[in-house]
């Protein structure tokens, strides 16, 4: 730890981690973003782009690795924990492709020993066949965008796989030898009963995933559904939908601890613990975002690449692929990283906080202060961490620590 570490973190020295852990040390992870899909459903709102043509592979990989190459200088001699490929639909690509992009990653980056790569993946019958290869190539957590197994309820989501395939799908898993993976589920759905969502939830736990992600349908800016926007279920019907649902996940052993992330034992998901924990990840692709902290000033910076794939594709190798840099201001990290460790169900310990922004507990004070007098964050200076209150009302939450 360097002298200026040291200031920043003089007033937090109760809550400092012991000795053996070098203050200011920062996980990190790297996300990259593989932008097309067979169609864009309407209700999604991330980087994602229809394939009109064949996809461009090669190009791609060719241009992630050169994006890589270019962010290096700013993590060397740091190990990556966990690497997550994004989309899109990233299983529309070859298992040599991805084969590919791992071993460029290898040669280039420290990767821890036990390092989770998770690959997010279609359900079609197309994208199951290669399973198998993925779990070859070096993928060893698949997250399977099922989102429902009611037929209605896919048509209305513009999935185009079916109930068979997404049971298909996670049988295929198993079978590849994916001993860790994760089902997507939504609820709150056009039409959608209490007992259509409960039999949901029941059928994904019958395909024995690790880890089911439950989460609400919002209808987000810049998608179909929030130009066109279907009827959704009122509020006191969401809530009993969410409630049964997390009783039924509860019972059946998928403990939860994020709002909407549900694991057995040991199978939380590392790469999102990373970010809602206010860790470092490079970000490369198309529309990828990353952060990352400068070990010895304390600089918090948070970077975004250029949207468009073929913009992208273009400039990958004069490093224009960044369209963004944003430095944090100090004013900004009590909200930045609130946002994040607020989403944990048994929240953060305290002296997190110093070590990942640099900053003294004390500039938290007057927010956790406010918060805890609302009922919204509990008492106690070991840990941040919402009360069911807070956690049901997180927005109300986050609202005490936006700067003045």
């Amino acid at each position: 730890m360097d002298e200026a570490q040291a200031q920043r973190c003089s007033d937090c020295s109760d809550l400092l981690p012991p000795p053996s852990i070098e203050l200011g040390s920062v996980p990190l992870a790297l996300y990259i973003h593989i932008p097309w899909c067979v169609r864009k459903c309407p209700y999604c709102d991330f980087n994602s782009h229809p394939l009109r043509d064949s996809l461009p592979e090669r190009a791609y990989i060719d241009a992630l690795l050169a994006d890589l190459d270019h962010d290096l200088p700013g993590v060397q001699n740091r190990t990556i924990e966990s690497i997550f490929i994004g989309g899109g639909t990233p299983s529309l690509f070859s298992a040599e492709a991805i084969g590919r992009l791992l071993t460029g990653l290898s040669a280039r980056l420290t990767l821890a020993e036990d390092v989770e790569v998770t690959l997010e993946a279609n359900p079609g019958t197309v994208e199951q066949d290669k399973f198998s290869e993925f779990r070859a190539a070096g993928i060893n957590r698949l997250s399977i965008g099922v989102q429902s197994f009611h037929p209605e309820h896919l048509q209305l989501l513009g999935r185009i796989h079916s109930r068979e395939e997404a049971w298909r799908a996670a049988e295929t898993a198993h079978q590849a030898g994916f001993d860790n993976f994760n089902l997507d589920l939504m609820f709150g759905l056009p039409t959608q009963t209490p007992a259509q969502a409960l039999a949901d939830v029941i059928t994904a736990i019958a395909l024995e995933p690790t880890h089911i992600s439950y989460y609400q349908l919002t209808l987000e800016p810049n998608t179909l559904f929030h130009k066109y926007p279907p009827t959704l279920p009122d509020d006191d019907r969401v809530w009993q939908i969410q409630e049964q649902g997390q009783a039924e996940l509860a019972e059946q052993g998928y403990a939860q601890y994020e709002i909407s992330a549900y694991a057995r034992p040991g199978r939380r998901c590392r790469h999102n613990l990373n970010y809602w924990t206010f860790g470092d990840y490079l970000g490369i692709g198309a529309g990828a975002h990353g952060k990352l902290s400068d070990l010895t000033t304390g600089a918090i910076t948070r970077l975004a690449k250029t949207k468009h794939p073929a913009t992208y594709l273009r400039h990958s190798e004069d490093s224009t692929a960044v369209t963004d840099i944003r430095f944090l201001q100090q004013a900004e990290l009590p909200l930045e990283f609130m946002l994040n460790a607020a989403r944990l169900l048994d929240g953060v310990p305290a002296r997190l906080f110093c070590e990942r922004t640099g900053l003294p507990l004390q500039a938290l004070e007057p927010q956790l202060t406010q918060a805890r007098t609302r009922g919204l964050l509990e008492p106690g200076l070991e840990r941040l961490q919402p009360t069911a209150l807070g956690w049901r009302f997180l927005n109300e939450l986050l609202e005490s620590f936006v700067p003045e």
